[in-house]
């Protein structure tokens, strides 16, 4: 595996860590900021609101530039905001700063999983995409933490300086080691894959997206002040917990991606279920220590098994589109991201507690739920267009040009609830396997299954590109975020 690939595996970490750390750091931010603490997570929101902005407009505008180029910038405009960030005398310009790290943070998400893979063969993609994701992973498991220490003993504005020098040190990476990666030949054709926008099943994909991200998201972005207000610890213990809560996520990303290739909508509802579950006994009982921090690690073990089969399933329903899927799938996370911690604040201005952030998170999963169950319902009865073909099951017009990209092109499946691959790191191997929206990569012979949890369907036009597979595609940027 080139260096190179690490290298961006670095970068990522510091980008996830940035997205995440600020869950607990909001009682600091909100004492230096005089502001209220649901204010103060209005911050989180920003950053969401950055990435669902950021994620489809980058993924188009950065097309006809240099990768090379185009990361170099985008990775010093976010270091560039962490600074802002650490040296904002306002809660305005912090925010500003925020918003402006999301849409570099995003950008670089598109443009980095297309030079992941061009810089490795067919072979190895989904390795080089496991190295890419398994940045965040570890921005959950380490960053996060590590963020909530600084907080604790030098200040919150130490995380951001932290942030900061690790964007550095990507840079130099960038600089140093990325090499040159060719533009594709052909340019996508975005009028052509606007269309996806009208499928039905599209926008239930979307829906079921933002209301499970939002729901975990929604309780856990105040999580610090429900761990020393309610539940009494200690405010020594926040980091250690939030590192349960990414250990969960680390591990439940690997179970997930590897059952979702099978049980596509088996994933969805019973992860759906399971954290609609966590949080209403998180509410319940708040007060108890031992609960929380079990519960803690739950959260974290039910959102991200669930990603990437959210991932998988917006590539089948959206596979057609293969510049706008990924994009949309992490702009879904990033709404759901944006829209949760709003709603937990809300209710806790309405003075009904930190506990409160669980019933409000645990309302949205339940309506995901549901949404889950009407789209495995049209999904059965055969969900059809106005020209009576079958979109749920169009695979990607362009498979062998690369709407295998790596399984979902902006990629943060381990996410940060999961926006990337299948968690196991598996993608497209280019060699003319789709991913299909069950995250199984088709068999070689172009045949893949569908999203249902049978898996019986063959696509016959994915049997047609898969043989015809465009090599120079594939390798000048075939695997370009969508």
């Amino acid at each position: 595996m080139p260096l190179a690939v690490y290298i961006l595996g670095l970068s990522v970490f510091a980008l996830g860590t940035s997205e995440f750390m600020l869950s607990g750091l909001l009682p600091p931010i909100a004492d230096d900021m005089n502001v209220s603490i649901p204010q103060a997570g209005l911050l989180i929101s920003a950053f969401a609101i950055g990435m669902v902005v950021g994620a489809p407009l980058l993924a188009v505008a950065t097309l006809r530039l240099p990768r090379r180029t185009t990361l170099i910038a985008l990775i010093s405009v976010f270091g560039l905001g962490q600074v802002a960030g650490a040296l904002a005398p306002t809660y305005e310009i912090l925010f500003a700063s925020r918003v402006l790290s999301a849409l570099a943070c995003a950008g670089f998400w598109a443009v980095g999983a297309a030079v992941a893979i061009a810089m490795v063969p067919v072979n190895q993609r989904a390795r080089a995409m496991a190295v890419m994701i398994g940045g965040l992973s570890v921005a959950n498991v380490l960053g996060v933490p590590l963020g909530a220490f600084l907080g604790e003993h030098f200040g919150w504005r130490s995380a951001f300086w932290a942030v900061g020098a690790a964007s550095a040190v990507a840079l130099v990476g960038v600089v140093t080691r990325i090499p040159h990666i060719p533009l594709p030949e052909k340019k996508p054709e975005l009028k052509q894959e606007l269309t996806i926008y009208r499928d039905r099943q599209v926008w239930l994909a979307i829906v079921i997206t933002a209301l499970a991200a939002g729901g975990v998201f929604c309780a856990f972005s105040y999580l610090a002040p429900l761990l020393t207000d309610v539940a009494g610890l200690d405010s020594g213990w926040v980091p250690w917990i939030l590192g349960l809560f990414g250990a969960g996520a680390l591990i439940g990303t690997v179970i997930g991606g590897r059952v979702a290739d099978a049980h596509l909508f088996g994933v969805l509802l019973s992860g759906i279920t399971a954290s609609t579950v966590f949080l209403v006994a998180l509410a319940l009982f708040a007060s108890s220590q031992v609960a929380v921090i079990a519960l803690a690690f739950l959260l974290g073990l039910s959102a991200f098994f669930t990603a990437p089969a959210l991932n998988a399933r917006m590539f089948n329903v959206a596979g057609a589109a293969p510049t706008l899927a990924g994009a949309t799938t992490t702009a879904a996370f990033n709404l759901g991201n944006t829209a949760g911690p709003w709603l937990g604040g809300t209710v806790i201005d309405l003075d009904f507690g930190f506990a409160s952030t669980a019933w409000a998170g645990a309302a949205m999963t339940a309506v995901a739920l549901a949404a889950v169950g009407v789209a495995l319902r049209l999904q059965r009865g055969g969900d059809r267009d106005g020209s009576g073909r079958s979109r749920s099951r169009l695979i990607a017009k362009s498979t062998g040009s690369g709407t295998a990209r790596a399984a979902d092109g902006t990629g943060r499946a381990g996410d940060g609830m999961g926006r990337a691959a299948d968690g196991t790191g598996r993608a497209g191997d280019g060699t003319g396997r789709a991913a299909d929206g069950t995250g199984r990569a088709g068999d070689g012979t172009g045949r893949a299954a569908d999203a249902d949890p049978c898996g019986r369907a063959r696509v016959a036009e994915a049997v047609e590109q898969a043989e015809r597979p465009r090599a120079a595609d594939c390798a000048a940027g075939g695997a370009a975020p969508a």
